[in-house]
């Protein structure tokens, strides 16, 4: 074969060989949507398997739990709420996956807001019995904590790199307030407390 019609094959042949050698290099990304930003949401990741428990589903929320609490807490006719509870909630047949945040106002009152997890958007808000609260807790123990729940969620995710908040709660330890964080990691959840003066305590 001359010297030039070998070089015509050869060249021709890395031609044909290239988009396979890019492909190889570069492949189709849509089959990891992880990378591309395409990730189900979390409505999607629970209808797709209802057999993944609540702080796996949370991993795929849009809106990270901090996010909606500061929403929650600009909220309502009365200014000055603070974030008391916060709990991830599956998608079922009515409502999507979403954020259950309650938030106490300086007047004592009690809201429950209901926060979509993958737009960030308030979808719903009710009253909730002060009583049932405010037994062992008072609205003014949120108030003089130097630390709000949001700040507990920052604190304890950053003890746990790579972890996600998805379940927050406040409880009454000695005269003040406790917070206790639960974060979604790669393959379990796991339990921190931080103390009303940003104080973090073992597990």
């Amino acid at each position: 074969m001359p010297l030039t019609a070998f070089r015509l094959t050869a060249a021709t042949a890395l031609l044909v060989l290239a988009p396979g050698l890019a492909f190889a290099q570069n492949p189709d990304l849509t089959t990891t949507p992880e990378n591309t930003g395409r990730a189900p949401t979390a409505t999607q990741a629970a209808k797709s398997d209802d057999n993944l428990r609540e702080w796996q589903v949370a991993k795929s929320a849009k809106v990270d739990l901090a996010k909606a609490i500061a929403t929650a807490e600009a909220k309502g006719d009365e200014a000055g709420g603070r974030a008391i509870d916060a709990d991830f909630e599956n998608a079922d047949g009515t409502t999507p996956a979403h954020y259950a945040i309650k938030i106490v106002y300086p007047s004592g009152k009690l809201v429950k807001h209901a926060i979509d997890a993958d737009t960030g958007e308030l979808y719903k808000s009710e009253n909730q019995p002060i009583e049932r609260y405010f037994t062992r807790l008072k609205a003014s123990d949120f108030q003089n904590a130097k630390v709000g729940l949001k700040d507990a969620i920052a604190l304890a995710e950053k003890k746990a790199p790579g972890g996600k908040a998805y379940e927050a709660e406040v409880e009454r330890e000695g005269g003040s307030v406790e917070y206790e964080i639960k974060l979604a990691l790669i393959s379990r959840p796991q339990e921190i407390k931080v103390g009303s003066d940003g104080t973090l305590k073992a597990d």
